[in-house]
């Protein structure tokens, strides 16, 4: 199998419109699906300082043709000057799952 398909992750802010966020993309047909895990501690560096703050990872499952364009809708809506945007190869699985997340993008 190549890699047509692929998984963005990306985080938002505990207190930001992770639906409303999730809904967009997957209306825009940016995403098939899109998981709003539980909020998490992340401590980074950030501008030479040592920042500790409750976000959530957002899971996006995605086409590789798609990425290009949920990239620039996620610079348009995230509220972060430099969000994550981690795009990684989904190398093997459920063919139906792939087929449907391939219909759900076009």
């Amino acid at each position: 199998m190549n890699h047509e398909y692929v998984m963005v992750l990306t985080t938002l802010p505990v207190d930001a419109d992770g639906p409303g966020f999730a809904r967009s993309i997957v209306e825009e047909r940016l995403a098939a699906c899109v998981n709003l895990l539980a909020p998490m501690e992340s401590i980074y560096r950030w501008e030479g300082n040592i920042e500790h703050e409750t976000e959530r990872q957002v899971v996006i499952k995605t086409s590789r043709e798609r990425v290009a364009a949920l990239w620039d809708r996620i610079r348009e809506l995230h509220p972060y000057d430099v969000p994550e945007f981690l795009v990684l190869p989904i190398v093997d699985g459920n063919d139906a799952y792939l087929r449907w997340v391939a219909e759900s993008t076009q």
